[in-house]
């Protein structure tokens, strides 16, 4: 077995296992630590697959600009926008087109319009609610009723989206609308997902306001018109590189190789701390041995459990409890001729409700420009998640089939695509179910007394990609600083 040596005299050894966004984020950061503070520092990122970026990609076919893992990111949470600005690509950032920012929802078998200025969880004004064709007549009574629904005597520790909606809102509320806006998002079963670990938001305007409403209504005083007036998920704060996700992998790639040895095609078998030192040896799966001084781990939670069983079985047990869903997205191109609804929006939800086989259809060529040739449309049909495990499983051949069927009844396309692509995400969304908050405790607290290791990835604190970008560099200055107090 070969090992790579390093005397106690050089600079010390981090090493980032895997080479997705949130590693590529971590290797980035120890690049601007190193500069910031002089100190030297030797970084290896090791990627398993032969490419970088994990569950995101931009490919070019025919004209298209296809996506596909995640299309775009939001901006209100600072990771992903200040990163793009410190690696200068800030001025390439292109936001959603306010001509279309609202979204749809199947409702009976009809897509209609999702009611302007629902966010999510509530509406902030009743009058839309009122006018829309989602509700009966007592879901809006029971909708409207809201403001006056007490909070609870004793706050909740944690709760099912399913347990708080139906509480403040009713169950219409949560079946017709609610589930599939958050499905969008988390594509989690809403009677497991936990309120506190994923939109903690909502809990939070409960408390203070005693109402969501009322706290929606607070908040829109300090938002422009626009994004009042938007509907499903706030797409003004939405924004995208210019040439597609990419050219965010890319961009950072370029910067990290400034500071970074990158090795793809290099997975890692074990993990064990080294005997004669306080750091760590990897064992890598074409019989290399790597030894470093911090470690951070930007892996799946299922993969980083695997890793540390030997060393801290604690933590490995707890992160083993976080479940995950599958996913597939097929991306199809048409003529806008073929098309028989207008696609007047961004995309179409679909409640479990209304039992169809697809969970949304985005229409990627409507949030952002230059993702499909002039006269046609880009869609990306989401098939899976946690509530439809049982299509993932069918060959590729099927799941277009099964999009043609529904793309055909649900908007009137005639099946005569210029470009498809079936992007699979195997067991690539973490699942934060009711007491994922106490899981992390777990996790967080077997691996404090380990400083020089930490976790990044979406797998704890978030699953957009700037939740992903700041787990990366909050455990990349763990480890530093734990290695600058040495």
């Amino acid at each position: 077995m070969a090992i790579s040596q390093y005397s106690p005299q050089s600079a010390p050894h981090i090493i980032i296992v895997g080479g997705g966004v949130s590693g590529l984020a971590a290797a980035h950061r120890l690049g601007e630590l190193t500069q910031q503070t002089g100190r030297p520092l030797r970084i290896t990122l090791l990627e398993a697959q032969d490419s970088l970026g994990g569950l995101v990609g931009t490919r070019e076919a025919d004209g298209y600009r296809i996506e596909t893992g995640a299309d775009s990111f939001i901006t209100n949470k600072p990771g992903a926008i200040r990163l793009c600005e410190r690696i200068g690509l800030a001025g390439d950032l292109i936001p959603t087109d306010a001509r279309y920012r609202r979204s749809l929802v199947l409702s009976r078998g009809r897509a209609v319009a999702v009611p302007e200025g629902f966010q999510l969880l509530a509406p902030n004004a009743l009058w839309p609610v009122w006018k829309s064709p989602i509700f009966s007549l007592a879901g809006k009574l029971r909708l409207a009723a809201e403001p006056f629904v007490p909070r609870p005597a004793d706050p909740v520790q944690d709760e099912s989206l399913a347990s708080f909606v139906r509480r403040r809102l009713g169950t219409e509320a949560l079946e017709r609308l609610v589930q599939p806006l958050v499905g969008g998002i988390y594509t989690s079963d809403p009677e497991r997902l936990s309120l506190r670990a994923t939109m903690p938001r909502f809990l939070e305007m409960e408390a203070r306001y005693g109402s969501l409403i009322r706290g929606l209504q607070a908040e829109g005083r300090e938002t422009a018109p626009q994004d009042r007036a938007a509907s499903g998920a706030r797409y003004g704060l939405f924004a995208t590189p210019r040439r597609g996700i990419s050219q965010l992998v890319e961009s950072l790639t370029a910067r990290v190789r400034q500071s970074a040895e990158i090795r793809t095609s290099s997975p890692v078998f074990t993990i064990r701390q080294s005997a004669e030192s306080p750091g760590f040896q990897l064992d890598l799966s074409n019989g290399e041995s790597l030894e470093c001084d911090g470690l951070v781990l930007a892996a799946p939670a299922h993969r980083a459990a695997q890793l540390l069983t030997a060393i801290r079985p604690v933590a490995a047990s707890a992160l083993r409890k976080i479940e995950y869903a599958s996913t597939v997205i097929v991306v199809s191109g048409h003529r806008l001729t073929d098309v028989a609804h207008p696609l007047d929006a961004f995309g179409l939800v679909i409640p479990a409700i209304e039992r169809r086989r697809i969970l949304a259809v985005s229409f990627t060529s409507r949030k952002f420009p230059n993702r499909a040739p002039e006269g046609s449309v880009q869609l990306r049909t989401f098939v899976g998640g946690a509530m439809q495990p049982q299509f993932v499983r069918l060959s590729d051949e099927a799941i277009v089939d099964l999009v043609r069927e529904e793309l055909a009844e649900l908007l009137g396309v005639k099946w005569r695509p210029e470009v498809v692509v079936v992007a699979r995400w195997m067991n690539s969304m973490p699942q934060y179910h009711v007491g994922h908050l106490d899981i992390v405790a777990q996790i967080e607290q077997d691996l404090a007394t380990l400083p020089h290791l930490a976790l990044g990835g979406n797998a704890l604190h978030g699953v957009g990609l700037p939740d992903t970008i700041t787990s990366g560099e909050v455990a990349a200055e763990r480890v530093f600083q734990a290695l600058s107090d040495r």
